[in-house]
């Protein structure tokens, strides 16, 4: 079992930046695939990007290409997004995922993820 924590949702401003968090509960972080995916009330919950085990490999929904970035620090079980150029669009809710796979056959669907954080809020006023 692996535990997912999300931290540094907020309220900010049209063109803002943000970074999250996500701190994972697992002495074998390093083996996992991890993502974030966002979700509004009433609309399905959608990718936004995800990293390998090991953080040399990146994928990014549309909506986060050129503004969002992924890493982790498999030293600190924590993966982040930065987030830049936020837009009243990009309001949601953020969830951190985990699927345990040493290997670049990442999937970024909902279903292929096998555990989930709370998620954090993010709001963007416009």
């Amino acid at each position: 079992q692996v535990q997912l924590e999300e931290f540094g949702g907020g309220l900010v401003q049209n063109g803002d930046s943000l970074r999250l968090s996500c701190v994972a509960s697992t002495r074998t972080f390093i083996g996992y695939a991890l993502a974030w995916f966002r979700q509004v009330p009433g609309q399905e919950r959608e990718f936004v990007s995800a990293i390998n085990w090991n953080g040399d490999t990146t994928w990014y929904g549309d909506s986060a290409k050129g503004r969002f970035t992924i890493s982790r620090d498999n030293a600190k079980n924590t993966v982040y997004l930065q987030m830049n150029t936020l837009v009243p669009a990009d309001t949601a809710v953020y969830y951190c995922a985990a699927r345990l796979a040493m290997h670049n056959a990442v999937k970024t669907t909902r279903e292929w993820f096998d555990y989930w954080g709370q998620g954090t809020q993010v709001t963007v006023s416009s």
